[in-house]
């Protein structure tokens, strides 16, 4: 059963039982991915590194870098 499938199902019975419907699958995906990198972030500090943005820099050293 896929994702979607299981989203309707549960759809289904939580208007059939009148009860609230669960949010869609990839509803929350920009907030936990955000707490996921700020987290990191943290760690990072607590561990004495800069808290940096690792693929920023480097696709910034790309893009000076002669041609």
């Amino acid at each position: 059963m896929s994702i979607t499938q299981q989203y309707l199902l549960d759809t289904h019975r939580a208007r059939s039982l009148g009860e609230p419907v669960p949010p869609a699958p990839g509803a929350h995906d920009r907030q936990v991915v955000r707490e996921w990198r700020d987290a990191r972030r943290f760690r990072a500090v607590l561990a004495g590194r800069p808290a940096r943005h690792r693929f920023r820099d480097a696709l910034s050293r790309w893009r000076r870098r002669p041609t």
